[in-house]
């Protein structure tokens, strides 16, 4: 069973590393760049949404991007881990577009694992992307065979990952279309750019919390557009009855100052909220 756990804008630690990630020496001191940036995700490192993050950034010359994510689609698989040894296995890649990558054989948090041990030998990274996912995950809420974002999105399991080794991070996730329709993943990269520029500064200077990460959530606008985006907390239920595992983002409605992720979402607004990192023990289970 999964336990929900009461989320805050800055969540305490829960045994684990806290407070602000530190700069290049590991001090907590400022950087000068360029920002070096690890992007994963759940859907595999061949899928649209990753892709689509990279070829946003991949010729900003004031970001060092490095990819590494599964080799497979282990959507759902939350910040579950292979148990090593043996060691796990990564083969050189590229994403859709061609950008070079890596692939783990394992979980996103087993790519975020790999990477930070393994592809950069001088420092870490400033940031870690996860995303952009194929779905929203949105709210905390039993809700049939889901539990959506605190138990088994990979997207958040892999940004919590990162959290726990010290390095901020964000997880994206783009919304279902119903029938054939295409999820607008330009939408997600316009959201995804605008938080790496609001915390780049900070991001540099090591000054970004890692007691919790940020997970936002891009309505795919059948008609109508993007209302704005709202900082909300997390929905711990789901009075209205919304499909949270699929149903039409209303990006045409008239509902203001929804109070939790899964309504603004799910009324056109982009939802950007934060997670504890160690929700589902998941810093007290990488010790």
């Amino acid at each position: 069973m999964v336990l929900l756990l009461t989320l805050g804008f800055a969540a305490a630690s829960l045994g684990c590393d806290s407070g602000s990630s530190g700069g290049s020496d590991g001090t907590g001191g400022s950087d000068d760049g360029p920002l070096r940036i690890l992007i994963t995700n759940d859907d595999g490192v061949g899928a649209p949404g990753i892709d689509a993050v990279v070829e946003a950034l991949k010729d900003d010359p004031d970001s060092m991007l490095t990819v590494c994510a599964p080799a497979a689609n282990q959507s759902g698989s939350g910040d579950s881990r292979t148990p090593t040894p043996p060691p796990l296995e990564a083969t050189e890649t590229t994403t859709a577009s061609g950008y070079p990558a890596t692939a783990v054989n394992g979980f996103p948090a087993d790519s975020v694992i790999y990477a930070l041990d393994n592809l950069f030998p001088t420092a870490p990274p400033h940031v870690v992307l996860s995303g952009i996912n194929a779905g929203q995950n949105v709210g905390a809420v039993p809700s049939g065979r889901f539990f959506l974002l605190s138990g088994i999105s990979g997207t958040v399991g892999a940004a919590k990952t990162a959290a726990c080794r010290g390095v901020p991070a964000l997880a994206s996730s783009q919304g279902e279309v119903e029938g054939d329709g295409a999820l607008d993943y330009d939408a997600g990269v316009v959201e995804v750019l605008a938080w790496l520029e609001a915390n780049r500064a900070a991001l540099l200077a090591g000054q970004v919390s890692v007691d919790t990460i940020t997970s936002i959530n891009i309505p795919s606008c059948e008609t109508g557009s993007i209302r704005g985006t709202l900082e909300v907390p997390l929905a711990a239920e789901n009075p209205n009855g919304y499909v949270l595992g699929g149903g039409a983002q209303d990006c045409e409605s008239m509902v203001e100052n929804p109070p939790n992720d899964i309504e603004a979402f799910f009324n056109g607004y982009t939802s950007v909220s934060p997670v504890d990192r160690n929700a589902q023990m998941t810093c007290d289970n990488l010790n």
